[in-house]
């Protein structure tokens, strides 16, 4: 794959704290920063002063630019550059599912960027295709935005039974004067989502002893009830990341940090305050 980067621009972040450590948070597919705002101020204090928290949007999500096409190693150093214009370094980097998988890549192509990692619910292998979502993106593809009046409007149309679900793809909904549009690159995710078995979003940019494994301390949440984590991945992991701790996260789904953010909130705290 390309080591050529996403976009040029710089992304789009949110600031969560004014002194402590500097750590990174990347969210899934179809997410934004902002998803990890709950787990920021927690890890940041009343004061403040626990961490500097800095909330990513990836290229192609919220309000960062758009690529012109998809690559982890693009989107890693599209994030690389973003952070080292706001310091040096090194980093904390947290990554859950598509976030997660940045992250490792991160990790692996920039280990002097990234002091310590989290990993949220996603392991670093080919998941196949993209069937997971093909359903939310087809969805999102039918929603006629020329035709909406209102948010509610737009609520109405979607038909999407979970509310959490509905909820999380419709916050990438943005009006502009009289005009909707979704502010995630819609039509390159849908275009990979059509390639079936050679998604590369599904995929993983590396083979172990394809790079140099990361040398650091790696958490790897599992959430309980998810399937995205199997028992087998723990040896690839290993390849990888030698120094890697699994948590599991009873009653979690994939989206763990939402379901459990105070055990969440409380394992970063302990990776923050942690020596190595």
């Amino acid at each position: 794959m390309s080591a050529e980067p996403a976009v040029t621009d710089p992304l789009h972040t949110l600031s969560v704290g004014t002194a402590g450590p500097r750590i990174a948070f990347l969210h899934g597919l179809f997410g934004q920063g902002r998803n990890w705002s709950t787990i920021a101020k927690g890890l940041a204090g009343p004061s403040l002063d626990g961490v500097r928290a800095t909330l990513v949007d990836l290229p192609d999500h919220g309000r960062s630019p758009w690529s012109a096409g998809f690559s982890f190693e693009g989107y890693a150093v599209s994030v690389a550059s973003t952070l080292r214009a706001i310091d040096a370094g090194p980093w904390i980097v947290v990554g859950h599912s598509l976030g997660g998988k940045v992250a490792m890549t991160l990790a692996l192509t920039e280990p002097d960027l990234v002091s310590k990692l989290v990993v949220v619910d996603i392991a670093p292998k080919s998941y196949g295709n993209l069937d997971r979502f093909t359903g939310y993106m087809d969805e999102m593809q039918r929603l006629p935005l020329g035709e909406l009046r209102d948010r509610a409007d737009a609520e109405a149309r979607f038909d999407e039974q979970d509310p959490g679900v509905k909820a999380f793809l419709l916050q990438n909904l943005r009006r502009e004067g009289a005009a909707w549009r979704w502010q995630a690159n819609l039509d390159l995710f849908t275009a990979d989502g059509a390639r079936g078995d050679e998604s590369v979003i599904a995929d993983f940019p590396f083979e172990p002893g394809e790079v140099e494994p990361f040398d650091g301390p790696v958490l790897w949440i599992k959430g309980g009830e998810s399937r995205y984590i199997k028992d087998e991945d723990s040896e690839r992991m290993r390849g990888f990341f030698p120094r890697v701790r699994l948590l599991t996260v009873k009653g979690a789904s994939h989206w763990v940090h939402s379901d459990a953010p105070a055990v969440v909130t409380e394992a970063l705290r302990r990776v923050v305050q942690s020596e190595s």
